[in-house]
């Protein structure tokens, strides 16, 4: 493994600094991240089907568990063979999820409770039988195995999972660096958060499945001599990743994440279910957003301070290590997250039939067009070290979409 990576905020590394792309837009770096949701990626597939039909071509392209695997098509493909790749697998994965009704019955069963029902219907299906080009049940199941044995420590088998990637993915254009791939991970012996990069790591389809290896569903995934997990247990986003980069390139990054961190009281154990797992795998992008803005303040203030110094104090150690940290880059952080309607429950991360893949992937595609409306989105922000956050899908922000450094903290 390669360890070209310096102390960091992001499990304690910070990321190689990227390099400038043509992507469409007035910034240098646009950052595609995808958030880990099993079920729920169709979502992630929509938005970039929007980003590309606008031009924008993604620089740098980030995943956790199923946005590794949505990140994994979309790096390593040509741009004009994106979509119909992501629909292939999406396809793929749902077909053993579909046929729980007639086709005749879904402007009956669009929603409501017979929906979520049906649904749930689906998901105990999926439970039993797996998914198709994805994963498969355990015979015998890993409590009838030896400790330490295979499959001991996993109740499904993702082998399918590294023939479909095999045939999807074109990993030598993703190790050709023609953009920017990270995936992260979680060391199971030290507890320890890594991302696989191309500009550090030769990526490969372990590399991916070992984001996805969400215990205790699935095996960990050996990587020379050590055993991770998904990285959705530690953090569910790549936005810290990304941030870390001293790349000094201007930024438009697309946070595409998969649960809501905000939600209503739950009123019965159900929801309460359901509630929890929003909070758990929830990317905290306010929280992460917030702590940049403050950092790029921080930034500014001292650049304005060292204009002031003495020359005899600006060529100080000191000084010249802060100058050094000091990223003249602007910002926009662009957050688009998937609102569950009322009739998904706790099974909607791995509930795949084919009527629930084509409402996420409708839902991703019209949030990233609303978003694309809006001029602002990628309009580089006026001066230096400025950050830009926007939402124009929550209903809570959708008449103030804009939050700069200079707001308060």
């Amino acid at each position: 493994m390669d360890s070209d990576l310096v102390p960091g905020k992001t499990g304690g590394l910070q990321a190689p600094a990227a390099s400038a792309h043509v992507t469409g837009t007035s910034f240098e770096c646009v950052a595609l991240l995808l958030q880990g949701g099993g079920a729920l990626g169709a979502y992630q597939a929509g938005v970039y089907e929007a980003l590309q039909a606008a031009g924008v071509e993604p620089s740098w392209i980030a995943g956790i568990s199923i946005g590794a695997v949505n990140s994994a098509i979309i790096a390593g493909n040509a741009p004009e063979h994106r979509v119909e790749k992501l629909r292939a697998f999406w396809e793929l994965v749902s077909e053993g999820g579909g046929g729980v009704w007639p086709s005749f019955w879904d402007s009956f069963l669009s929603d409501g409770p017979v929906r979520g029902w049906l649904n749930q219907l689906s998901a105990g299906r999926i439970i039993a039988e797996g998914v198709p080009g994805f994963f498969t049940p355990r015979i015998p199941p890993p409590y009838l195995r030896p400790p330490a044995s295979p499959g001991a420590t996993g109740w499904y088998d993702t082998a399918p999972l590294r023939a479909t990637l095999e045939r999807l993915v074109d990993f030598d254009r993703i190790n050709a660096r023609e953009a920017r791939f990270s995936v992260g991970a979680v060391c199971v012996r030290t507890g320890n958060f890594i991302y696989f990069d191309n500009a550090t790591h030769r990526i490969g389809p372990e590399h991916i499945m070992a984001s996805g290896a969400l215990p205790p569903a699935f095996d960990p995934v050996e990587i020379d001599g050590d055993l991770y997990w998904d990285g959705g247990l530690v953090s569910n986003t790549p936005l810290d990743w990304v941030l870390s980069s001293h790349s000094e390139l201007d930024t438009l990054v697309f946070q595409v994440d998969l649960w809501n961190a905000r939600g209503d009281a739950p009123r019965d154990l159900v929801e309460v279910a359901v509630r929890a797992k929003e909070i758990q795998f929830s990317s905290r992008t306010r929280a992460a957003t917030d702590s940049f803005r403050k950092l790029q303040r921080l930034r500014a203030v001292y650049n304005e301070l060292h204009a002031l110094l003495p020359p005899e104090l600006a060529d100080t150690p000191q000084a010249k290590l802060l100058a050094r940290a000091s990223d003249p880059a602007v910002y926009n952080i662009v957050q688009l997250v998937y609102r569950s309607p009322s009739y998904e429950g706790q099974s909607k991360d791995y509930e795949f039939s084919r009527r629930t893949m084509e409402d996420h992937w409708a839902a991703g595609l019209r949030d990233a067009e609303i978003t694309l409306s809006h001029p602002e989105a990628l309009a580089l922000p006026e001066g230096p070290h400025a950050v830009h956050v926007y939402d124009f899908i929550s209903p809570t922000s959708r008449h103030s979409p804009v939050r700069t450094e200079k707001d308060p903290a």
